[in-house]
């Protein structure tokens, strides 16, 4: 006998429903997981912007329990108030609503120690490129000036263009760039081409820039200078001693 339209659409209905209830079921127990997974990769940015090798010679990635190590022992984090500089008692980045943290009004700061002595300062950087928002760390020496360690690692740049921000060979570039001289800012810039075209006589504080990918060299060029002034207010206080 045939089924006439309610039961069609009744079958269809029951369907969907199943299959919604799975799906949440699993996101719902795939959560924990996935929150452990963000969380070690945010971890092991922070550590290559230190300059903290996170990969073995086959390309295996540091394990979780050992980057919770290299963390306990070494780093420690605070939070500023983008409008003063001035650290925020209390909260820590997983703490912070995302809102705060899009909006960049609350600043996240990692702490590299040597004992009791802070050798190099880590923060994160973001902002639009070409075609989505970048998201990487920065990281400075203990003198608030040079740059040791740059990585980009969350973006939707073109591949073969602007996605090769996120190379060991396009990051390797920043090391040693000067962020701070002579008692003032000097803003870094990924060039249009080479820096040996473009200033001849040298240059400290720029990197060669991608092939095709000028537009997302230029929104590095925006946001990194940015959010290092953002930070600077906190720096400067370092730098005076206080």
């Amino acid at each position: 006998m045939a089924k006439g339209d309610a039961y069609t659409l009744g079958y269809a209905a029951v369907i969907c429903v199943v299959c919604s209830l799975l799906l949440s079921t699993t996101a719902s127990l795939l959560k924990p997981r996935q929150d452990l997974e963000v969380e070690l990769d945010r971890k092991l940015n922070v550590l290559k912007a230190f300059g903290v090798a996170t990969e073995d010679e086959q390309g295996h990635k540091m394990e979780g329990a050992a980057v919770d190590r290299i963390f306990a022992e070494h780093i420690s984090e605070v939070i500023l108030d983008a409008e003063t500089g001035q650290v925020i008692p209390g909260p820590t980045s997983r703490k912070l609503s995302r809102e705060d943290l899009e909006q960049k009004r609350k600043l996240p700061l990692y702490l590299w120690k040597e004992g009791e002595q802070t050798t190099r300062y880590a923060f994160p950087v973001s902002g639009k490129g070409l075609w989505s928002t970048i998201y990487g760390y920065l990281a400075l020496d203990a003198d608030l000036s040079t740059i040791i360690g740059v990585t980009f690692y969350r973006h939707g740049e073109t591949p073969g263009l602007g996605a090769e921000i996120a190379t060991k060979a396009f990051q390797k570039q920043f090391v040693g760039k000067r962020v701070f001289k002579e008692g003032e800012l000097q803003r870094l810039e990924v060039v249009k081409g080479t820096v040996a075209n473009r200033y001849p006589e040298g240059n400290d504080h720029a990197v060669d820039g991608i092939s095709g990918a000028t537009l997302t060299g230029n929104g590095l060029n925006q946001f990194m200078n940015r959010d290092l002034e953002m930070y600077d207010k906190y720096f400067t206080g370092i730098r005076r001693g206080r």
